[in-house]
């Protein structure tokens, strides 16, 4: 006999990779970063097989292993475009949530380079569990994400006054343009105030390192570098 918490355990989840960011700061493409430490550069100079992890891939086998049903990649560059440009990871949750209508989503951006999958997977038993929003402390991203009544009525009133600039667009979606007011879309933050949710203090207080910028890039770098150096001191 299946419980209610065996039924909302086994609700189905959808993973997604927000990757539609401009990288204005970084001044390359966050997703396609590459991951290899120095030390494993140095390995695969020996086997010129060897695959080359980037920032995309990385997050998605973090999301895999936190045990999503399914990945979906938001951003027009490496997946779905957003129906709504230039409104900041909100256009691509709302592209994705209406394309695919999740029961809930995991959602992480591509630029959290020290995230692992047991912080993920944290996230996503306690919103289960609880059925709210759930995020951790100081920082709204990653997001565990139920799609309920709540969720869909924000969503639907926020996005309420683009659909009329979508349908007069001849384009496949509407994008801002020099020839265009800026409109600003709706926040995460405003999502939250207005849905049930509850926060947690990551059991690794280093996942939430965010790498916007070459200088953090390189900070998070030399932490892969000395994870690799303690591990192979703890294989001797």
């Amino acid at each position: 006999m299946k419980t209610a918490a065996n039924i909302i355990l086994n609700q189905h989840c959808l993973g997604v990779v927000l990757t539609g960011g401009l990288s204005s700061r970084m001044g390359s493409d966050k997703a396609l970063l590459n991951r290899q430490s120095d030390y494993r550069q140095s390995d695969n100079r020996q086997n010129e097989h060897a695959p080359q992890e980037n920032m995309l891939s990385y997050s998605k086998q973090q999301l895999k292993n936190a045990g999503v049903d399914e990945i979906i990649v938001s951003g027009k560059n490496h997946g779905i475009a957003d129906q709504y440009e230039q409104l900041g990871p909100m256009g691509g949750i709302y592209t994705v949530l209406n394309k695919y209508q999740p029961q809930a989503m995991l959602i992480l951006p591509v630029d959290l380079p020290l995230i692992d999958s047991q912080s993920l997977l944290q996230l996503k038993r306690a919103g289960e569990l609880s059925q709210k929003a759930t995020f951790f402390h100081n920082s709204m991203l990653p997001l565990y994400l139920p799609v309920n009544a709540f969720v869909k009525q924000f969503f639907e009133q926020s996005f309420l006054p683009f659909k009329p600039l979508l349908s007069s667009d001849k384009s496949a979606g509407f994008h801002q343009t020099k020839d265009k007011p800026a409109v600003k879309g709706p926040s995460i933050k405003a999502l939250l105030m207005q849905t049930p949710h509850k926060t947690l203090i990551p059991k690794n207080s280093q996942c939430l390192f965010n790498a916007n910028t070459p200088e953090q890039w390189q900070q998070a770098k030399q932490k892969f570098n000395n994870t690799i150096v303690q591990n192979r001191k703890d294989h001797v």
